[in-house]
């Protein structure tokens, strides 16, 4: 099994239990010894069983209030959740660097997620897209939906909701979307506060 990960000072890492679950529970000592032993930074973590593989990896690809487009998801004909493929993988053809690429329906009207990270929308109360739209099972999302009240409703292109990227590694980012207001300052707190303290 496969994860993104960061560590920081000290060997914490952020949703580490949510890690070693998407690895598999018998990764976990292995999990924190490459914690102790590793320079902070991202890594790509493999657990093939019985050994953990670790490649070093540049800084997140999402950078505060970074530009979108939108591009039909590279896995529009799957429903549902689905495990964080390894690279290569259909999500590296549709990145671009600098631009935070939104994933779509066939027909480019709903949005899934992008090509990095969980969507988060605000209509007056967080907005995850549903169970059974297309995505990668995120690590983040999965804090949010333990830790804070929303609810789940199609995410559509056309719309003035705020928008938000979250994920394991960057926590939360703001996106640049042409008619939309920025995500309230005050509700995006709330879930890097939840991403923060769930680091062990």
């Amino acid at each position: 099994m496969y994860t993104a990960l960061i560590i920081h000072e000290g060997g914490k890492i952020p949703l580490l239990e949510r890690h070693v679950r998407r690895l598999g529970l018998r990764s976990r000592e292995a999990v924190l010894k490459f914690a102790r032993d590793a320079t902070p930074g991202v890594y790509r973590l493999t657990w093939t069983g019985a050994e953990l593989i670790s490649e070093a990896r540049g800084p997140s690809r999402l950078i505060e209030n970074m530009r979108v487009r939108f591009v039909v998801s590279p896995y529009v004909s799957l429903r549902g959740r689905f495990a964080k493929p390894a690279p290569p993988n259909r999500y590296e053809a549709v990145r671009e660097a600098g631009l935070a690429t939104l994933l779509t329906s066939e027909d480019g009207l709903e949005l899934y997620e992008s090509d990095s990270a969980a969507l988060v929308a605000w209509n007056g109360g967080f907005v995850l897209p549903p169970l059974e739209v297309p995505g990668v099972r995120s690590l983040a999302e999965e804090a949010l939906v333990e830790a804070l009240p929303h609810t789940r409703a199609p995410i559509v292109r056309e719309s003035a909701w705020p928008l938000l990227l979250i994920n394991a590694i960057a926590g939360t980012c703001a996106i640049d979307v042409p008619g939309r207001a920025p995500f309230p300052p005050g509700e995006r707190e709330k879930i890097a506060s939840v991403l923060a303290r769930e680091q062990s």
